[in-house]
């Protein structure tokens, strides 16, 4: 099991490959494509997997709204002080933010991707 916390993500989506190198480059994380996973690391994901982006840390799976919290939290950069801030909200609150705001993010990634986005890796044979 990997050290870093490991952000999971769609690589055959540009504006998802922006994102995860995004935060890798902003704070400790391994990064595992969809097309990468290990049988292992299937069954840490629930049935929908393929939804949203997942980060895994020690035993512990975050999904959707709470991993991007859970990555963002962790980056040393600029995006943590309001996201410390949002943090101290209560869960409930939090969550009623959080899910519907990474939905849409999520629902709109093939219009974000015309201003962030990395080219997919060529996948071989």
């Amino acid at each position: 099991m990997n050290a870093w916390p490991t952000i999971v993500y769609d690589d055959d989506c540009g504006f998802c490959t922006w994102s995860a190198r995004y935060a890798a480059a902003r704070g400790p994380f391994a990064l595992v494509g969809f097309s990468e996973l290990t049988d292992e690391q299937l069954a840490r994901l629930p049935a929908d997997y393929e939804s949203c982006a997942h980060l895994f840390v020690g035993d512990e799976t975050y999904s959707c709204g709470a991993a991007a919290e859970e990555v963002v939290a962790r980056m040393d950069s600029w995006e943590r002080l309001p996201m410390a801030a949002f943090q101290l909200l209560p869960g409930t609150v939090r969550e009623a933010i959080r899910e519907p705001m990474y939905r849409s993010l999520a629902d709109n990634r093939d219009h974000l991707g015309r201003l962030r986005r990395c080219e997919p890796p060529a996948r071989s044979g």
